[in-house]
């Protein structure tokens, strides 16, 4: 009975260390995420093999596995920077970007975790500036906003080529000016609009004025061709048919024939 406890103790202190080796030695990586394997006694960190994928793993309890989120991941900035004139503009931005997958161990050797601070925020900030600066308030506030977002996109990957990083997009979320500067740029562009819209009135007034000479045009040759085409000959064959028919009605009275100065008929009377 006194030797169960003295054989006992070894093999509860062996399931013990058992348990901690396992618990060491398991890694579980999650959805979206990808390890960087550390290898204490072999050269650190591993940069020439693929990154951990997601599900369970198995590693050495003196090694170590750094998880970073590979998803795309959306940063948000705001910014002041100087325009063309050197007017401060805030510029606020959001940023969608990832980690290249297959090269993320180079990525944690080099630039480590804080990647985004170290790395991408610096990138972004810098292009914003170097794109606003080409542009006056006028076009900040009005019509290049696609065209801003595009060259920090473009600016911030050239930043970036080889640094690990893949930026997706570059989204310019606002653009705010002094208000001062902003009141004149609204004033300027309601009297821009208001310019078209006369401009717009005049034109069509004009266009209108055309459309009635035309057509009063078109008239007078059409009358200068019917009295052109009407003598005397015809106007009184004309006349003769407008007997003829008025004989035949039963409203006609009286048709005196020749009674009239061109000796036209004169009709008298009516039912």
């Amino acid at each position: 009975m006194e030797k169960l406890p003295k054989i006992g103790l070894p093999i509860i202190i062996g399931i013990v260390l058992l348990i901690i080796f396992i618990s060491k030695s398991t890694v579980t990586i999650g959805a979206g995420e990808a390890g960087v394997l550390y290898k204490t006694f072999a050269g650190g960190v591993v940069t020439d093999e693929p990154p951990l994928n997601e599900g369970f793993h198995l590693v050495a309890p003196w090694n170590k596995v750094i998880v970073y989120e590979v998803r795309q991941q959306s940063l948000e900035e705001s910014m002041t920077v100087l325009s063309s004139n050197g007017l401060e503009i805030r510029v606020d931005a959001s940023a969608w970007f990832q980690p290249t997958y297959s090269e993320l161990g180079k990525l944690h050797s080099e630039k480590g975790e804080a990647y985004i601070q170290r790395l991408l925020q610096p990138a972004i900030r810098s292009a914003s500036r170097a794109v606003v600066g080409r542009y006056i308030p006028e076009q900040l506030y009005s019509s290049k906003r696609e065209a801003i977002q595009k060259e920090i996109l473009e600016e911030t990957r050239i930043l970036l080529k080889d640094q690990y990083v893949q930026v997706n997009e570059i989204l310019v979320r606002d653009v705010a000016l002094p208000e001062n500067i902003k009141d004149a740029i609204e004033r300027k562009l309601r009297q821009e609009q208001e310019s078209l819209e006369y401009e717009f009135r005049l034109t069509k007034a004009t266009q209108e004025a055309e459309r009635q000479r035309i057509d009063a045009e078109g008239k007078a040759r059409a009358n200068e061709i019917l009295n052109a085409s009407l003598t005397p000959n015809i106007l009184r064959e004309k006349g003769i048919q407008a007997t003829v028919e008025l004989a035949k009605s039963n409203n006609a009275k009286t048709v005196i024939i020749g009674g009239g100065e061109d000796g036209m008929p004169i009709i008298l009377g009516n039912n």
